[in-house]
């Protein structure tokens, strides 16, 4: 069994230092907004636009690019990739909603279930809306408001293909074995315009997952009829690419058992209410692939197993790799309760889910900085001992009224935000 590579200190340092670099500015904005804060940094996400559609333009023609919303769904950070010539890749009639009020003009709608009033909405904006069907069930829904439609354009619609049929994951698609099926009830359709493909695969730190299922595919459109085959218009082989430092992890057994106490021998038993020192778990790294190799890659791949059948232009679903590293998180020590552990006026509702029990990103104090980590229970003020932002920060010291920082949190955690016990904190650009 392959083991997880630790995190090598210098690589670590170098992240932490770009952010001690911008510190003044990050303390300003607090100064003038308060804590706990949301900072988000438009110039990096047309930064991240800029690099990704860079890389797939070298090895695609004409590729066509899609925010995924739910990744962030700040109208803002959707604001800044329409600037950038992004489309949207909505999962909701609460994101369609969102993107036609911010005048998006390409629209892909993806996702499970939809309702008939979700369907309708993108009926009526179906000159801005391809709509990515992900069942029969939902082509009858369809069908249903067509003879409603009022004359217009044909719908564009895609069809979502099943990546796996085991598991949770079966829950998104049709089998690929299908296809013929859904031909046959949409090809003599004069209101229903059918044009491509999707499929979608998620965590993906390797293209592995991607190249498995372009070979697939390959398989079933070659034994497709011609006259299909020549309707595929697009194929949106999804997103889920992970960023280039890859996934950063602590791991000490169970979940139960991170962050516990350090206990010397036998100092459990000769004084029981003694403090114990904290316990700062080792930061492991599960490898990214570049975004540019994953070009490569699956450049390589489609053109040897779709393009000998299709002649059809590639879609992709950013979310997480645009946005990743938009947005920091600002809070304030409130509350030293011990020399290792500190409470802070940011509970992790903030964030949606207890991320930072597994998932590890360095907590930098701003006030104290320093280029060295120190163990310290840094927790939130919910009423949860799930509470929790970290196990360590790197500065000089931590003491009530310090700020802290957590960066990179743009992707998976601003739209998972609850009113859980507190209330969520504002949100600025800089």
């Amino acid at each position: 069994m392959k083991k997880t590579p630790l995190l090598p200190a210098e690589e670590l340092h170098a992240f932490v230092a770009q952010y001690f670099g911008k510190r003044q500015a990050y303390q300003n904005a607090v100064e003038k907004h308060g804590s706990p804060l949301w900072i988000l940094e438009p110039a990096v996400l047309k930064e991240k636009a800029d690099l990704f559609s860079r890389a797939f333009n070298r090895n695609f023609n004409t590729p066509s690019f899609y925010f995924a919303m739910k990744s962030n769904n700040l109208p803002d950070v959707s604001a800044a990739m329409l600037e950038s010539g992004f489309g949207l890749d909505v999962s909701s009639g609460e994101e369609l909603k969102t993107a036609l009020a911010l005048n998006a003009r390409d629209i892909v709608f993806s996702g499970p279930g939809k309702t008939l009033e979700e369907l309708t909405l993108a009926v009526r904006h179906r000159d801005r809306t391809i709509i990515l069907l992900d069942s029969f069930g939902e082509l009858e829904r369809l069908k249903t408001l067509v003879p409603n439609a009022d004359g217009g354009a044909p719908i564009r619609v895609g069809i979502r293909l099943m990546t796996t049929p085991e598991g949770l994951w079966k829950k998104f698609g049709i089998p690929p074995e299908e296809l013929p099926r859904f031909w046959h009830q949409v090809k003599n359709s004069s209101t229903i315009d059918f044009q491509g493909l999707q499929f979608h695969s998620s965590w993906n730190l390797t293209p592995d997952r991607q190249v498995g299922f372009i070979r697939f595919l390959g398989t079933i459109l070659k034994h497709m009829p011609k006259e299909f085959n020549q309707r595929v218009k697009f194929i949106d082989i999804g997103g889920g690419y992970w960023p280039g430092e890859g996934e950063w992890v602590h791991f000490c057994g169970t979940p139960e058992g991170i962050g516990t106490t350090s206990i010397e021998p036998n100092q459990a038993d000769t004084n029981p209410t003694k403090s114990n020192p904290a316990h700062m778990p080792p930061h492991y790294r599960i490898p990214g692939t570049p975004i540019e190799e994953f070009s490569r890659i699956l450049s390589r791949e489609i053109q040897a197993h779709l393009f000998p059948f299709v002649n059809a232009r590639i879609c992709f679903e950013p979310g997480r790799w645009i946005c990743h590293s938009a947005m920091q998180f600002l809070f304030t020590v409130i509350d030293k309760k011990d020399r290792d552990l500190v409470i802070t006026d940011a509970g992790t509702n903030v964030i949606g889910w207890e991320r930072f029990e597994m998932d590890y990103f360095p907590i930098l104090n701003l006030s104290c900085s320093e280029l060295i980590e120190r163990p310290c229970r840094v927790l939130g003020s919910l009423c949860t001992p799930h509470d929790v932002w970290g196990y360590s920060y790197f500065g000089m010291d931590i003491q009530p009224g310090d700020l802290l920082m957590i960066p990179c949190q743009g992707a998976y955690t601003y739209s998972l935000g609850q009113r859980f016990i507190k209330s969520l904190p504002k949100v600025v650009r800089i």
